[in-house]
Protein backbone atom coordinates (compact mmCIF):
# COMPACT_ATOMS: atom_id res chain seq x y z
CA UNK A 1 0.00 0.00 0.00
CA UNK A 2 1.26 3.45 -0.85
CA UNK A 3 -0.01 5.97 1.69
CA UNK A 4 0.83 8.90 -0.54
CA UNK A 5 -1.76 7.86 -3.10
CA UNK A 6 -4.52 7.88 -0.49
CA UNK A 7 -3.46 11.20 1.00
CA UNK A 8 -2.94 12.96 -2.32
CA UNK A 9 -0.49 15.40 -0.76
CA UNK A 10 2.71 17.00 -2.01
CA UNK A 11 5.65 14.68 -2.53
CA UNK A 12 9.43 14.62 -2.92
CA UNK A 13 11.04 11.96 -5.15
CA UNK A 14 7.70 10.18 -5.35
CA UNK A 15 7.10 9.94 -1.59
CA UNK A 16 4.91 12.05 0.69
CA UNK A 17 6.48 15.14 2.26
CA UNK A 18 4.96 13.96 5.53
CA UNK A 19 7.13 10.86 5.38
CA UNK A 20 10.26 12.90 4.72
CA UNK A 21 9.47 15.36 7.52
CA UNK A 22 8.55 12.58 9.93
CA UNK A 23 11.75 10.69 9.24
CA UNK A 24 13.92 13.76 9.88
CA UNK A 25 11.97 14.56 13.04
CA UNK A 26 12.74 11.08 14.38
CA UNK A 27 16.40 11.48 13.40
CA UNK A 28 16.57 14.78 15.31
CA UNK A 29 15.06 13.14 18.40
CA UNK A 30 17.53 10.23 18.20
CA UNK A 31 20.47 12.62 17.86
CA UNK A 32 19.26 14.59 20.88
CA UNK A 33 18.80 11.42 22.94
CA UNK A 34 22.23 10.16 21.90
CA UNK A 35 23.83 13.47 22.88
CA UNK A 36 22.50 13.04 26.43
CA UNK A 37 24.05 9.61 26.93
CA UNK A 38 26.62 9.54 29.77
CA UNK A 39 28.84 7.44 27.50
CA UNK A 40 30.06 10.64 25.83
CA UNK A 41 31.55 11.94 29.07
CA UNK A 42 34.83 10.55 30.39
CA UNK A 43 33.78 11.00 34.00
CA UNK A 44 30.91 8.53 33.65
CA UNK A 45 31.58 5.27 35.52
CA UNK A 46 29.74 3.18 32.98
CA UNK A 47 30.59 5.17 29.88
CA UNK A 48 31.18 2.20 27.60
CA UNK A 49 27.99 0.46 28.69
CA UNK A 50 25.98 3.51 27.63
CA UNK A 51 27.86 3.74 24.33
CA UNK A 52 27.06 0.16 23.38
CA UNK A 53 23.47 0.52 24.62
CA UNK A 54 23.14 3.57 22.40
CA UNK A 55 24.47 1.61 19.43
CA UNK A 56 22.03 -1.23 20.11
CA UNK A 57 19.16 1.24 20.50
CA UNK A 58 19.86 2.88 17.14
CA UNK A 59 20.06 -0.53 15.49
CA UNK A 60 16.66 -1.43 16.94
CA UNK A 61 15.29 1.90 15.72
CA UNK A 62 16.46 1.05 12.18
CA UNK A 63 14.79 -2.36 12.49
CA UNK A 64 11.57 -0.67 13.62
CA UNK A 65 11.69 1.67 10.63
CA UNK A 66 12.16 -1.33 8.33
CA UNK A 67 9.00 -2.86 9.81
CA UNK A 68 7.12 0.39 9.17
CA UNK A 69 8.37 0.42 5.56
CA UNK A 70 7.13 -3.16 5.16
CA UNK A 71 3.63 -2.13 6.28
CA UNK A 72 3.48 1.17 4.37
CA UNK A 73 5.39 0.32 1.18
CA UNK A 74 5.55 -3.45 0.99
CA UNK A 75 7.92 -6.24 1.98
CA UNK A 76 10.13 -5.87 -1.10
CA UNK A 77 10.81 -2.21 -0.32
CA UNK A 78 11.56 -3.13 3.30
CA UNK A 79 14.07 -5.72 2.14
CA UNK A 80 15.70 -3.06 -0.05
CA UNK A 81 15.99 -0.82 3.02
CA UNK A 82 17.61 -3.61 5.05
CA UNK A 83 20.03 -4.36 2.20
CA UNK A 84 20.96 -0.68 1.83
CA UNK A 85 21.40 -0.28 5.59
CA UNK A 86 23.63 -3.35 5.81
CA UNK A 87 25.77 -2.31 2.83
CA UNK A 88 26.23 1.25 4.09
CA UNK A 89 27.13 0.06 7.61
CA UNK A 90 29.63 -2.49 6.33
CA UNK A 91 31.32 -0.17 3.85
CA UNK A 92 31.54 2.69 6.36
CA UNK A 93 33.53 0.81 9.00
CA UNK A 94 36.75 2.03 7.34
CA UNK A 95 35.45 5.56 7.74
CA UNK A 96 35.33 5.27 11.52
CA UNK A 97 39.02 4.46 11.74
CA UNK A 98 39.87 7.50 9.64
CA UNK A 99 37.83 9.61 12.09
CA UNK A 100 39.86 8.11 14.94
CA UNK A 101 43.06 9.25 13.28
CA UNK A 102 41.68 12.72 12.55
CA UNK A 103 40.54 13.35 16.10
CA UNK A 104 43.68 11.94 17.67
CA UNK A 105 45.87 13.94 15.31
CA UNK A 106 44.02 17.17 16.03
CA UNK A 107 44.00 16.38 19.77
CA UNK A 108 40.24 16.75 20.07
CA UNK A 109 38.68 15.89 23.45
CA UNK A 110 35.84 13.38 23.68
CA UNK A 111 33.29 16.14 24.29
CA UNK A 112 34.45 18.10 21.23
CA UNK A 113 34.59 14.92 19.15
CA UNK A 114 30.91 14.52 19.93
CA UNK A 115 30.20 18.06 18.69
CA UNK A 116 32.25 17.59 15.54
CA UNK A 117 30.49 14.32 14.70
CA UNK A 118 27.08 15.88 15.30
CA UNK A 119 27.78 18.61 12.74
CA UNK A 120 29.44 16.04 10.51
CA UNK A 121 26.32 13.86 10.56
CA UNK A 122 24.05 16.70 9.47
CA UNK A 123 26.48 17.59 6.70
CA UNK A 124 26.59 13.94 5.65
CA UNK A 125 22.80 13.93 5.33
CA UNK A 126 22.95 16.81 2.83
CA UNK A 127 25.82 15.22 0.89
CA UNK A 128 24.16 11.81 0.72
CA UNK A 129 20.87 13.31 -0.47
CA UNK A 130 22.73 15.23 -3.18
CA UNK A 131 24.73 12.21 -4.36
CA UNK A 132 21.67 9.98 -4.47
CA UNK A 133 19.80 12.63 -6.45
CA UNK A 134 22.51 12.89 -9.11
CA UNK A 135 23.30 9.18 -9.09
CA UNK A 136 26.96 9.95 -8.16
CA UNK A 137 27.64 10.89 -11.77
CA UNK A 138 29.64 13.91 -10.69
CA UNK A 139 31.74 11.89 -8.28
CA UNK A 140 32.75 9.46 -10.99
CA UNK A 141 34.08 12.35 -13.05
CA UNK A 142 36.51 13.11 -10.23
CA UNK A 143 37.73 9.57 -9.66
CA UNK A 144 41.33 10.80 -9.53
CA UNK A 145 40.61 12.38 -6.13
CA UNK A 146 40.27 8.94 -4.54
CA UNK A 147 43.84 8.18 -5.61
CA UNK A 148 45.12 11.19 -3.73
CA UNK A 149 43.08 10.24 -0.68
CA UNK A 150 44.36 6.68 -0.79
CA UNK A 151 47.96 7.90 -0.84
CA UNK A 152 47.19 10.20 2.10
CA UNK A 153 45.89 7.23 4.09
CA UNK A 154 49.04 5.24 3.33
CA UNK A 155 51.15 8.17 4.50
CA UNK A 156 49.09 8.45 7.69
CA UNK A 157 49.56 4.73 8.37
CA UNK A 158 53.33 5.04 7.92
CA UNK A 159 53.51 8.04 10.30
CA UNK A 160 51.45 6.16 12.87
CA UNK A 161 53.79 3.17 12.88
CA UNK A 162 56.87 5.39 12.98
CA UNK A 163 55.49 7.64 15.69
CA UNK A 164 54.12 4.87 17.88
CA UNK A 165 50.62 6.37 18.33
CA UNK A 166 47.51 7.34 16.40
CA UNK A 167 48.22 10.98 17.20
CA UNK A 168 51.41 10.86 15.11
CA UNK A 169 49.40 10.15 11.94
CA UNK A 170 48.58 13.83 11.39
CA UNK A 171 51.63 16.03 10.67
CA UNK A 172 52.31 18.68 13.31
CA UNK A 173 51.80 21.58 10.90
CA UNK A 174 48.31 20.34 10.13
CA UNK A 175 47.52 19.78 13.79
CA UNK A 176 48.44 23.41 14.49
CA UNK A 177 45.57 24.49 12.26
CA UNK A 178 43.26 23.34 15.06
CA UNK A 179 44.17 25.06 18.37
CA UNK A 180 43.09 23.24 21.52
CA UNK A 181 40.30 25.74 22.20
CA UNK A 182 39.77 27.02 18.68
CA UNK A 183 37.14 26.51 16.05
CA UNK A 184 36.15 22.98 15.09
CA UNK A 185 35.58 24.06 11.49
CA UNK A 186 38.80 22.49 10.07
CA UNK A 187 37.97 19.16 11.74
CA UNK A 188 34.33 19.22 10.61
CA UNK A 189 35.44 19.94 7.06
CA UNK A 190 37.90 17.04 7.26
CA UNK A 191 35.08 14.77 8.45
CA UNK A 192 32.86 15.88 5.57
CA UNK A 193 35.59 15.37 2.96
CA UNK A 194 36.29 11.90 4.35
CA UNK A 195 32.60 11.01 4.17
CA UNK A 196 32.41 12.35 0.62
CA UNK A 197 35.30 10.20 -0.57
CA UNK A 198 34.03 7.03 1.07
CA UNK A 199 30.56 7.73 -0.35
CA UNK A 200 31.97 7.08 -3.82
CA UNK A 201 31.90 3.37 -2.92
CA UNK A 202 28.94 3.07 -0.59
CA UNK A 203 26.27 5.08 -2.42
CA UNK A 204 26.65 3.27 -5.78
CA UNK A 205 26.47 0.00 -3.83
CA UNK A 206 23.22 1.07 -2.16
CA UNK A 207 21.77 2.29 -5.46
CA UNK A 208 22.51 -1.13 -6.89
CA UNK A 209 19.93 -2.72 -4.54
CA UNK A 210 17.23 -0.02 -4.67
CA UNK A 211 16.14 2.67 -7.12
CA UNK A 212 13.80 4.27 -4.59
CA UNK A 213 15.40 7.59 -3.49
CA UNK A 214 13.51 7.57 -0.19
CA UNK A 215 14.75 4.08 0.71
CA UNK A 216 18.31 4.79 -0.48
CA UNK A 217 18.50 7.99 1.57
CA UNK A 218 16.86 6.71 4.75
CA UNK A 219 18.97 3.54 4.79
CA UNK A 220 22.11 5.68 4.47
CA UNK A 221 21.05 8.02 7.25
CA UNK A 222 20.04 5.17 9.57
CA UNK A 223 23.44 3.53 9.05
CA UNK A 224 25.31 6.80 9.67
CA UNK A 225 23.47 7.31 12.97
CA UNK A 226 24.48 3.87 14.21
CA UNK A 227 28.10 4.31 13.13
CA UNK A 228 28.35 7.63 14.97
CA UNK A 229 27.52 5.94 18.25
CA UNK A 230 29.76 2.95 17.47
CA UNK A 231 32.69 5.32 16.92
CA UNK A 232 32.98 6.10 20.63
CA UNK A 233 33.19 2.41 21.48
CA UNK A 234 36.08 2.00 19.04
CA UNK A 235 37.77 5.14 20.40
CA UNK A 236 37.73 3.67 23.90
CA UNK A 237 39.35 0.49 22.59
CA UNK A 238 42.21 2.57 21.22
CA UNK A 239 42.90 3.93 24.70
CA UNK A 240 42.53 0.58 26.45
CA UNK A 241 44.76 -1.61 24.25
CA UNK A 242 48.43 -0.69 24.00
CA UNK A 243 49.09 -2.07 20.50
CA UNK A 244 45.82 -1.12 18.87
CA UNK A 245 47.36 1.86 17.08
CA UNK A 246 49.41 -0.59 15.00
CA UNK A 247 46.17 -2.29 14.03
CA UNK A 248 44.69 1.07 13.18
CA UNK A 249 47.66 1.76 10.91
CA UNK A 250 47.16 -1.61 9.21
CA UNK A 251 43.45 -0.90 8.71
CA UNK A 252 44.19 2.50 7.18
CA UNK A 253 46.75 0.93 4.85
CA UNK A 254 44.21 -1.75 3.89
CA UNK A 255 41.56 0.89 3.16
CA UNK A 256 44.06 2.87 1.10
CA UNK A 257 45.08 -0.14 -0.97
CA UNK A 258 41.42 -0.97 -1.59
CA UNK A 259 40.85 2.52 -2.96
CA UNK A 260 43.98 2.48 -5.10
CA UNK A 261 43.23 -0.96 -6.54
CA UNK A 262 39.47 -0.48 -6.98
CA UNK A 263 39.80 0.10 -10.72
CA UNK A 264 41.27 -3.38 -11.23
CA UNK A 265 40.17 -5.41 -8.22
CA UNK A 266 37.04 -5.22 -6.07
CA UNK A 267 37.43 -6.44 -2.49
CA UNK A 268 34.15 -8.01 -1.28
CA UNK A 269 32.55 -6.42 1.78
CA UNK A 270 32.71 -9.70 3.70
CA UNK A 271 36.45 -9.94 3.11
CA UNK A 272 36.97 -6.37 4.32
CA UNK A 273 35.07 -7.03 7.54
CA UNK A 274 37.02 -10.25 8.17
CA UNK A 275 40.34 -8.46 7.63
CA UNK A 276 39.40 -5.58 9.93
CA UNK A 277 38.09 -7.96 12.61
CA UNK A 278 41.21 -10.11 12.42
CA UNK A 279 43.53 -7.09 12.72
CA UNK A 280 41.66 -5.76 15.74
CA UNK A 281 41.59 -9.19 17.39
CA UNK A 282 45.33 -9.74 16.95
CA UNK A 283 46.26 -6.30 18.29
CA UNK A 284 43.84 -6.52 21.21
CA UNK A 285 45.14 -10.00 22.06
CA UNK A 286 48.75 -8.80 21.96
CA UNK A 287 47.84 -5.91 24.25
CA UNK A 288 46.18 -8.23 26.75
CA UNK A 289 49.16 -10.62 26.74
CA UNK A 290 51.53 -7.69 27.25
CA UNK A 291 49.42 -6.42 30.13
CA UNK A 292 49.46 -9.83 31.81
CA UNK A 293 53.22 -10.08 31.34
CA UNK A 294 53.76 -6.68 32.95
CA UNK A 295 51.69 -7.64 36.00
CA UNK A 296 53.75 -10.79 36.47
Amino acid sequence: MNLEASNGGASIAGESMVWWAGFHAVVAVLLLADSLLPGHRRESRHAQMFVWLGTAGLTLAAAGFACWVAVAMGKQTALEFVAGYTIETSLSIDNLFVFLVLFEGFRISVQRQHTALTWGVWGAFVLRATFIAVGVTLLRNFEWVTWGFGLMLLYAAWRMVRGGSARAAVPEWIARMQPAKGSLLPVILAVEVTDLLFATDSIPAVLSVTHNPFVAYTSNVAAILGLRSLYFGLAAMLERFKYLHYGLAAILAFAALKMLAAKWFDVPVAVSLVVIGAILAVCAGASVVQGIGNRE
